[in-house]
């Protein structure tokens, strides 16, 4: 009782939409710092001298960065002021984004590439930050006002890098990304609230509770490979559509590539369904659907390949499913890792991204090495096993203890057991999500419903 008094007088007070805006567009613009290199890659080829296989390396490297950068660095939001840390973070990006249009050969470029990614990233910082500053009845609202901003990020960064590179070059770009970070790093300094942050516990300890969890939470290893798996494919395909689309078969400039990218901006209306898909089925018949899209996106993107009208439609459709599929895939994934504890909430995010952007970061490199080696087909071939990978995970997850229910698994058979990775906070008790199964944070531990 103590400490929740504590908490009522230390809270900040409730963020108006104004605000919550403005995190959506940082959001936004940190995500698109990782995404629009996959658009001007063949134009770093052209400009820098190297071939197209080389070249990708510098999308590898902004995603490396991005994996590196969810590990080390989002631990800190729960022990560092988020204002100064997320303004900081923002103004490094912007200097790193800076340094790179102005790289004369791709190793400099790379490296630079490595801190954008390192430091920009943002929106898994700006979630658990404005779930604290509404009450919590807006926070489902929220959170998907800024899940809709990163994904507008994904998608626009593409069309905005196309076809700006494609008008004034590769360093163009570049330089627009900068002053953006900027600019919206200034910003947050003013706007953002000052809080106190929640936890006293020391970076070691907050850095080794991801990998804690990941030993002791099996729900939370098998959403880690359904995402790692899924979000390799993702970034295979958009890594190799730039050379396939600047490539013989098309011909076409990057601007394409960012048109594509436009055209799949629609698939951000299917992440509220996905959402409540979730609520009335469960994630595991959600992510069923989801592994199965991806596999099927693979035997269509193949007919791309064939150049021309019918080529073209074929590509539309084959992206469009596979980011649905990809979309949907993440929300069923943190449906079911936020069911296993309310108050480790960022550090099973922490892991589960980490574990996706690393997926992220080796798709992007088989990708490359895929397009090389075999072309389009050897990328839709490099989809295709890597959704059979996540469907066999799938399909043998009675073996390894899943239920299908959010937040089912090992815990579910030891209610009361303390949540692994805190054992400093303690909650009101919090309804978690409707349905058999749920869970309810009590004092610290976990208190099964087992259904009738």
């Amino acid at each position: 009782m103590t400490d929740h008094i504590h908490r009522q007088r230390t809270a900040p007070p409730y963020a108006g939409p104004g605000l919550i805006a403005l995190l959506a567009l940082a959001c936004g613009v940190a995500v698109g710092n990782v995404y629009f290199p996959q658009a001007v890659s063949p134009l770093v080829a052209t400009g820098l001298g190297v071939s197209p296989g080389t070249a990708a390396s510098v999308v590898t490297a902004t995603q490396f960065g991005y994996a590196a950068g969810i590990f080390l660095l989002v631990p800190l939001g729960d022990r560092l002021a988020p204002r100064r840390l997320i303004a900081a973070l923002l103004t490094l990006t912007g200097l790193g984004l800076l340094a790179a249009s102005v790289a004369r050969s791709l190793m400099p470029l790379a490296a630079a590439s490595v801190l954008v990614g390192l430091t920009t990233v943002i929106a898994p910082f700006a979630g658990p930050l404005a779930a604290g500053l509404v009450p919590e009845e807006r926070r489902g609202v929220v959170g998907g006002t800024l899940l809709s901003g990163s994904l507008a990020g994904m998608l626009l960064s593409r069309t905005a890098g196309g076809a700006l590179g494609d008008w004034l070059g590769w360093r163009a770009p570049y330089v627009l990304a900068a002053a953006l970070s900027l600019t919206v790093a200034a910003l947050l300094a003013r706007t953002l609230p000052t809080t106190a942050p929640p936890s006293a516990e020391r970076y070691p300890a907050l850095l080794a509770a991801p990998l804690r969890l990941l030993r002791t939470e099996p729900e939370l290893r098998r959403s880690c490979v359904y995402q790692a798996t899924v979000f390799a494919g993702f970034s295979a395909v958009w890594t190799g559509v730039a050379f396939l689309l600047t490539g013989p078969s098309y011909g076409m400039s990057t601007r394409a590539v960012g048109l594509l990218a436009l055209v799949n901006g629609a698939t951000m209306l299917c992440t509220p369904l996905a959402g409540r898909l979730v609520d009335r089925r469960g994630p595991d018949p959600v992510s069923l659907v989801c592994l199965l899209a991806v596999g099927a996106s693979a035997l269509v993107l193949a007919f791309a390949g064939l150049g021309g009208g019918p080529g073209l439609v074929a590509l539309v459709a084959g992206t469009l499913l596979l980011d649905i599929g990809m979309q949907s895939a993440m929300v069923a994934n943190q449906v079911r890792i936020y069911a296993l504890g309310a108050d480790v909430r960022s550090r099973l995010n922490t892991a589960y991204m980490t574990c996706t952007y690393l997926g992220g970061t080796l798709g992007s490199w088989l990708g490359t090495q895929a397009y090389d080696g075999f072309g389009w087909p050897g990328v839709c071939a490099l989809v295709a096993t890597l959704a059979a990978v996540a469907l066999t995970r799938h399909m043998s997850r009675g073996a390894a203890g899943g239920s299908g229910r959010p937040g089912a698994g090992r815990r579910s058979a030891e209610p009361g057991r303390p949540i692994q990775g805190d054992h400093h906070h303690r909650r009101r008790p919090e309804h978690l999500g409707p349905g058999p199964g749920r869970e309810r944070i009590v004092r610290g531990t976990v208190a099964r419903r087992h259904p009738r």
